[in-house]
């Protein structure tokens, strides 16, 4: 590594006591290229006569011969390190190992280095040498597991001390910091390098990564610039870890990983400590409690580190731990629950960290109940593992027992764990697949015989299982339903998580554990509170076994998440669907089946509350009840303004249940219809009443004023979907004399009533801070848009008797009066009947509805024939075949005036208006168009394309139809299509222009 040392021909006691490592009696052979490369060695430096001299005295002594060819025997890593530099491997021989380590450590820290190249020479070869020396201590058995993890953080915090050291000093070089002291750059840089883990906890496994959370003072700091600040020690610590894992001819120092700092996929490599407080108060995760505790100041600015630690005391160690806590940082590791100690452990390939019955439950066994308990215990406090097992036992939360056991078992499982990472310096945790390469990790644990290790092996891992499994025995199985891990924390996916996601139907699972993380670290307002995401910790497993029942898990999810990300709050909703496991599986269905309701859950997630009403599922809610409901949810508005906002809260929950309703089946076409018509004509009613009220406060009333509200359309033929506009025409009437209302500010009737009809349109369609309710459309009344708001009763029977249009009658045939006063409804009742009841040219009416429908088809027709209202045979066709049989046979048959489409063509036949083959086609037709649309209008805003569409939307679509496929649906659409035009020419004529 360096020059060729001076080291005598003695070999320090302490690797005379070696233990003998069992070998597989190729020791001769295999140490050949020892001596070859020990003439090597002298043939290219003379003066390595007393090297070489060592290594002949090594070779001479049995157990030191017996270590080497262990060593070639078992790892490639450690015996490449002695063949390239047999003079290191001297030196190391030559001194105790503690102090060999002391001496590099120092060296790591205080030689000075040129450039970078130059530094991350230095470091690597410092790295080997450390890793060469603390291997064969450990191999010897005279090492402990402790000895060995301080010795690795030992050499690990050197050697970022030496890369911190090395890119401060350049920096202040090229003026981008101003150290205090460049003799000592770390003394008062304000940028310190937070230990995490194991590193933290001084247990650094042997080729571990280090994991680091990097902090500077804001306020005091060596870099003066408060606008560079930031940019300044991202980029110091980027190249620090550069220095620390970038790999060369040297290879690497240590593999530096930054991503437990305060919310990785946000922030910068280096974040103010200001900032960090900020986050651990308002954001702070359980699983960042738990790595806190480990915690340490390791490089740079110390005194920073430390008041840093010291200011998050509370917030690591809290006075009260609730068990919804526990159950979040018990998420880290949830596998265990899922096995509940059943099964046999396999050796073959386990791993000794992760797997049952490894190093990670003793870990968590400890941690947990730091956790716990730690707020009220300072001695609790610790960073170690097995001091902290010790402590566990004298505060009487464990037995001694338990602490003995899980002490040996640690103390043998780590040190599989380095055995298996000497072998390739690989950061692995997994032991061999073969039988060789298990007895060869026996062999470095001092085993001749291999079965006797893994029977060693099994008792340990079964032995920390029970310890554990008995720790969380009430914990809730928190896998999918076949068992599996479902673990959300840190930033690393966890593989066996994405095979669990994946065997429950989630075609992305990489995509689903990234946002259930970004939930974790409170991306979202809902998840921001700490008891908001130990709430919904708890309730994510039945979230996910929920949302992988629908047909389109993936889709369903993303459902979840926008409605997750439009939550003001999350607490009262994560608790309401934890405790209401059927509220879960009816919003997993919504989710998963309608993008329309899902994106009304979303924008107004307080729908769902309404899902909780112990009549939602039961039967239809009555006209009564209704406006019983609204009447008290309007009773507490305190002005005008606060009764909009409660008509449209009422509104929107009872519009969701209804399409929920007809989601799951539980209603039919026409009793949704007439529930949403019925739904409309309650808020109609209260509407007009508080708009005649705040009208009349400035107005005053007319004399002899009356008024009533004519529904039109769907509305009126009460056949209304999810997205229907309400038609509407205002009729009203007063007293002749009536010139002027009586108010403050009088009117003509005619601005009275036009004005009245406008805080009715605002009243109904206005936009709020509670979104909005119905679009309303009044083109329907006399004239359009060329007449006024407001049509007097006199004005609506001279223009029906002498102005209106063909399409005019045919509309009216659908009017149904919904609110106002009685006596004034009667008359536009008999109106109504008197116009639809005249004597008409039955070829005329014919050729006017022919015409129409020719004129609509040109101007909105489709050839797709999910367009079920416009395409030539679908809705329009059926309904302008009822409306021209009310118009041509109203006066003679006026019981078949009835403004439901469906109920009026049941009529015609049942009075031999309609031929009854025509009757067997047109009643299927508009049942199924119904149907059809009904449930398309429910889950979505635009176009049905099937093609395009999730399957959960395609199956619901299927269901409402009763067909076995949606292929066999669209043959049946179509025939209905071709039949419903053909009997549409057959009764009405061609349509044509």
């Amino acid at each position: 590594m360096t020059d060729t040392p001076s080291c005598g021909a003695a070999i320090h006691s302490f690797w005379q006591q070696s233990a003998a490592l069992p070998l597989l009696g190729e020791a001769d052979e295999l140490l050949e290229t020892l001596h070859e490369r020990r003439q090597v060695l002298l043939d290219k430096d003379p003066d390595a006569v007393d090297a070489v001299a060592l290594i002949d005295v090594a070779l001479e002594t049995p157990v030191i011969k017996r270590l080497l060819a262990a060593v070639f025997e078992t790892s490639d890593y450690l015996k490449d390190l002695i063949l390239k530099d047999l003079a290191s491997l001297c030196v190391i021989l030559s001194e105790d190992p503690g102090e060999h380590l002391s001496m590099l450590c120092t060296r790591a820290i205080s030689e000075a280095q040129e450039n970078e190249a130059a530094a991350m020479r230095h470091l690597r070869l410092v790295k080997q040498d450390a890793a060469l020396t603390i291997a064969l201590a450990d191999l010897t058995g005279q090492w402990s597991v402790k000895q060995t993890t301080n010795a690795l953080t030992d050499i690990a915090d050197a050697t970022l001390r030496g890369a911190l050291r090395f890119a401060l000093r350049d920096f202040h070089r090229r003026k981008k910091v101003t150290l205090a002291n460049p003799d000592d750059p770390e003394l008062d840089c304000g940028y310190v390098a937070l230990a995490m883990g194991k590193h933290g906890a001084g247990e650094l496994n042997y080729s571990s990564d280090i994991d680091l959370i990097i902090l500077y003072d804001s306020e005091n700091s060596c870099c003066e610039d408060k606008w560079e600040k930031s940019k300044t020690f991202v980029r110091l610590t980027r190249q620090v870890v550069k220095l620390m894992q970038e790999r060369t001819s040297d290879g690497y120092v240590f593999r530096t990983d930054l991503r437990l700092r305060p919310d990785p996929g946000a922030t910068p490599p280096a974040v103010s400590v200001l900032a960090a407080l900020q986050y651990y108060e308002s954001m702070g995760q359980n699983w960042e409690r738990a790595a806190l505790i480990k915690a340490r100041a390791c490089a740079g600015d110390i005194k920073v580190g430390v008041g840093f630690l010291n200011e998050i005391v509370p917030f690591i160690w809290r006075k009260y731990f609730d068990y919804a806590a526990l159950a979040d940082v018990h998420s880290i590791k949830r596998q265990i629950n899922a096995h509940k100690g059943h099964g046999k452990i396999a050796i073959h390939g386990h791993n000794v960290k992760l797997g049952r019955g490894g190093i990670r439950e003793i870990e968590f066994f400890v941690q947990t109940q730091q956790l716990i308990a730690g707020g009220r215990n300072p001695q609790l406090r610790g960073r170690e593992t097995l001091p902290m097992l010790a402590e566990l036992v004298d505060l009487t939360w464990i037995e001694p027992e338990a602490r003995d056991e899980l002490g040996k078992a640690y103390a043998f499982l780590r040190k599989v764990e380095h055995r298996i990472q000497m072998q390739r310096d690989e950061q692995s945790h997994t032991l061999p697949t073969s039988d060789e390469g298990i007895a060869e990790i026996g062999r470095m644990m001092g085993y001749e015989d291999a079965e006797a290790f893994k029977r060693d092996l099994r008792q340990w891992f079964e032995c920390v299982q029970d310890h554990y499994v008995n720790l969380f025995k009430e914990e809730q199985e928190l896998g999918g339903e076949s068992g599996g891990n479902l673990v959300f924390t840190g930033e690393d996916d966890d593989p066996d998580t994405l095979e669990t996601l994946a065997k429950m139907g989630f075609q992305r699972p990489a995509e689903v554990t990234k946002a259930i993380r970004s939930w974790h670290f409170g991306r979202y307002p809902a998840t921001r509170s700490t008891k908001a995401r130990e709430r919904l910790t708890e309730f994510t497993p039945d979230l996910l076994k929920a949302l992988s029942k629908t047909d389109n898990a993936d889709a369903a999810f993303n459902a979840f998440n926008s409605f997750l990300a439009a939550l003001p709050s999350g607490v009262q909703v994560f608790s309401l669907l934890r405790n209401n496991p059927q509220l879960l599986e009816i919003l997993a269905i919504v989710l998963g089946a309608s993008p329309r309701l899902a994106h009304i859950v979303a924008r107004r997630p307080r729908v769902i509350d309404a899902l909780l009403d112990p009549a939602f599922l039961g039967d239809m809610l009555e006209r009564e009840t209704l406006e019983m409901q609204l009447g008290r949810s309007l009773g507490e508005a305190t002005c005008y303004e606060d009764a909009l906002d409660a008509a449209r809260i009422f509104g929107q929950e009872q519009m969701f249940l209804i399409g929920v309703r007809i989601l799951m089946g539980s209603i039919s076409a026409s009793q949704a219809g007439a529930a949403y018509a019925m739904l409309a004509g309650v808020i109609i009613r209260f509407m007009l009443d508080y708009s005649c009220e705040e009208l009349e406060q400035r107005h005053g009333k007319l004399t002899g004023g009356a008024v009533v509200v004519l529904a039109m359309g769907k509305l009126g033929g009460e056949e209304m979907t999810a997205t229907s506009d309400l038609d509407l025409i205002l009729l009203y009437d007063h007293d002749e004399d009536a010139k002027m209302s009586d108010g403050e500010k009088p009117l003509a009737p005619t601005q009275y009533y036009a004005r009245l009809t406008k805080r009715l349109i605002t009243a109904l369609s206005a936009p709020t801070g509670e979104g909005d309710l119905y679009e309303v459309d009044f083109r329907l009344r006399p004239s359009g848009h060329s007449g006024p708001l407001a049509t007097s009763l006199r004005s609506f029977k001279r223009y029906h008797a002498t102005d209106s249009w063909t399409w005019e009658h045919m509309a009216l045939s659908r009017a149904r009066v919904i609110a106002g006063d009685e006596k004034l409804s009667t008359r536009v009742r008999t109106e109504i009947q008197a116009v639809l009841g005249r004597e008409r040219d039955a070829d005329a009416i014919r050729s006017d509805v022919a015409k129409m429908r020719a004129r609509i088809e040109k101007e909105k027709g489709s050839s797709d024939i999910w367009n079920i209202k416009q395409v030539a045979g679908g809705l329009v066709d059926v309904e302008f075949i009822a409306q021209a049989h009310q118009l041509i046979h109203g006066r003679a048959h006026p019981e078949i005036l009835h403004p439901n489409t469906a109920e009026c063509l049941r009529l015609c036949v049942e009075h031999g208006l309609i031929d009854r083959g025509d009757g067997e086609i047109l009643l299927p037709a508009i049942k199924l168009y119904h149907d059809l649309t009904q449930i398309l209008r429910v889950c979505l805003s635009g176009a049905f394309d099937p093609a395009a569409s999730a399957k959960g939307l395609r199956d619901v679509v299927v269901a409402a139809s009763e067909d076995p496929t949606i292929d066999q649906l669209q043959v049946r659409l179509k025939d209905y299509q071709a039949e419903v035009r053909a009997c549409f020419e057959r009764i009405i004529g061609p349509v044509s222009g």
